[in-house]
């Protein structure tokens, strides 16, 4: 009788930390859209590269989102070993969205410091800056902190992926404020530059942990 109620509390248990983290990930990937949306109809209107590719860079995020979608709604439904494969395989995937990002946010900044591209000043696009500084650290951090309670290194992956989100949404704000102070046009790809570092160690520390991933 006592196994058995501790087998339903942890069943139990174990359904509360799936169902946390599934809406972690859907808020991520519905404030990302949006983010993204915006962003880019904000660039247009403005005419800022840096916003359209700001906007670009959350579809990316999306992505990372979907995975861990795809990776929790399997959690807990499928025998252990099949369990590991999939972690293994939802590690690979963000860990590729990282270079797929990074490759991203590095052509664009070489492209801005070549065509001399200013960002535009805008209200609404700082805004988005803003709400995402505010934002995503703070989902960086429910992620990361649940994917150590679960135990799933994607998650925590994904995690790192989120709060570098947020500093890209630092550098974006600081090219915008930059240029339109001190007319320092080459603030935002540089800032995106130093940025592309972080993304790929966070990238290759990710494989390395999917091959030493045990479920």
């Amino acid at each position: 009788m006592s196994s058995t109620c501790t087998d339903n509390c942890e069943d139990l248990a174990k359904s509360q930390n799936r169902s946390k983290a599934l809406m972690l990930e859907y808020f991520t990937v519905g404030y990302n859209v949006f983010e993204g949306i915006a962003s880019i109809a904000a660039g247009i209107l403005a005419g800022s590269i840096a916003l359209i590719g700001f906007g670009l860079d959350s579809a990316i995020e999306s992505a990372s989102g979907g995975v861990l979608i795809w990776r929790l709604l399997k959690h807990g439904k499928i025998p252990p070993e099949e369990e590991e494969k999939v972690e293994k395989k939802a590690v690979r995937l963000v860990a590729y969205s990282f270079f797929l990002l990074a490759a991203y946010v590095t052509y664009e900044s070489i492209e801005k410091l070549y065509l001399h591209e200013a960002p535009e000043p805008s209200l609404f696009g700082m805004i988005i800056a803003v709400l995402s500084i505010i934002i995503m650290p703070f989902l960086a951090y429910a992620k990361w902190k649940q994917g150590k309670k679960m135990g799933l290194r994607s998650l925590i992956a994904d995690s790192k992926q989120t709060l570098i989100c947020s500093m890209l949404s630092v550098a974006l704000l600081i090219g915008l404020g930059l240029n339109y102070l001190y007319g320092l046009w080459w603030a935002d790809p540089v800032s995106a530059l130093v940025i592309v570092v972080l993304i790929l160690k966070e990238g290759f520390k990710a494989l390395k942990e999917e091959k030493l991933c045990t479920c």
